[in-house]
């Protein structure tokens, strides 16, 4: 049984010109957090993401991280992106991942505001290094993010459909009685039909996706594990 509380390398430096024994340096390592079909997800990885999701531009600045949905969020993503190379898409082009990073850019507000010139690449770097990033690992991060997306989009969105009949029942049982509650009129369903069926959409393949994790889970191995205990 290998212990994970803390992991340490103990490194002997050069003998001192006594009799005293050498002394010992210790550095601290990764500990293991959970274990993914013998992926490991670390410490680090969770402080990772920590950083990362508070670089989204749309998220709610009141919102506070939570290291247990972090690591449920890296065991999910460490799921999918398993399964994707099973089935050998093939890396995304690096032209468009640039391209969505250039998008980026333009909406962090560190970048808005220009407390860093994130149009220029040492603007960029400045910004990155701030938070904790290097350029390839930034980038690396953000594939993956893309890669998951598009894993979910091929394998459950595409082949969705969403019928005028459930457009219509949104907006019977959902919209119009929250803007009653609001006093305020709704707007006709001709203006908001599409907006409708993306909503409907996005909570199809959240429970598409939500049963097919759950059944990852069941045929695989996740163990995540605590603080004080040990690797299977």
């Amino acid at each position: 049984m290998l212990a994970v509380v803390c992991v340490y390398v103990a490194r002997a430096q050069s003998p001192p010109a006594t009799l005293n024994p050498p002394a010992v340096q210790q550095t601290k390592l990764d500990r293991v957090v959970a274990i993914v079909n013998n992926d490991l997800i670390l410490d680090s990885d969770v402080d990772e993401e920590r950083r990362l999701e508070a670089l989204q531009p749309y998220r709610e600045s009141a919102e506070l991280f939570s290291r247990d949905k972090a690591i449920e969020r890296l065991i999910d993503r460490d799921l999918i992106l398993q399964q994707a190379d099973l089935e050998a898409e093939g890396p995304l082009p690096d032209a468009q991942v640039n391209q969505e990073l250039t998008a980026l850019r333009n909406t962090i507000p560190d970048c808005k505001n220009k407390k860093y010139d994130c149009e220029t690449k040492a603007g960029w770097d400045s910004f990155l290094a701030a938070n904790g990033f290097t350029d390839a690992e930034f980038t690396k991060l953000w594939r993956d993010r893309m890669e998951v997306l598009r894993f979910i989009e091929q394998r459950f969105r595409a082949g969705i459909k969403i019928t005028p009949e459930e457009i219509q029942a949104y907006y019977t049982k959902t919209m119009l009685p929250e803007y009653a509650k609001q006093n305020t009129k709704a707007p006709p369903i001709e203006t908001v039909s599409s907006r409708i069926q993306e909503v409907l959409l996005e909570q199809r393949v959240s429970d598409l996706l939500g049963d097919w994790l759950k059944s990852l889970r069941a045929q695989g191995s996740v163990v995540v594990l605590h603080a004080g205990e040990e690797v299977p």
